[in-house]
C-alpha cells in the first residue's frame, strides 16, 4: 500500500513541483497545473493520464483504477486506489503525470534523453 509520504517523496524530487493543501486535499502541481492529488481521506490518488489511453488503463484493472467523476471526464485524469498500488507503480504514474505538464528540456534534464 502506498502512503502520502511515499507520493510526497517522489513528487517533491521532480523539478518545478510544489505541494499545496487546497480544500483539505494535498495536491502536487507545476505552476497552476495539478498533476497529482489525494482524496480528503487519502485513499485515492488522482493523477494526470492521457485521455485517449485511460479507458484501457481502467479496463486493465478496474479494482485499482477508476474514471474520475463525470464532471472531471473533460480533464486528462484517472483515479487509483492507494491500497492497490505499490511504490514502483505509483512512482511510474506520478512521473508520467508530471511529464505531461513540464517542458521537454526539463524532462531531459531530470530523466535523460531516452525518456522522451
Amino acid at each position: 500500500m502506498v502512503t502520502v509520504a511515499d507520493i510526497r517523496a517522489v513528487a517533491l524530487t521532480l523539478p518545478r513541483t510544489t505541494e499545496h493543501l487546497i480544500r483539505d486535499r494535498v495536491k502536487f502541481r507545476v505552476g497552476q497545473i495539478v498533476y497529482a492529488a489525494l482524496s480528503r481521506d487519502e485513499t485515492v490518488l488522482g493523477f494526470g493520464y492521457p485521455r485517449e489511453e485511460r479507458e484501457a488503463l481502467v479496463a486493465s484493472d478496474p479494482v485499482k483504477f477508476a474514471f474520475p467523476s463525470q464532471s472531471d471526464m473533460r480533464f486528462q485524469w484517472v483515479h487509483a486506489s492507494m491500497a492497490e498500488l505499490d511504490v514502483e507503480e505509483m512512482t511510474e504514474l506520478v512521473i508520467g503525470a508530471w511529464v505531461m505538464c513540464v517542458p521537454k528540456k526539463v524532462i531531459r534534464a531530470r530523466l535523460g534523453e531516452d525518456y522522451i
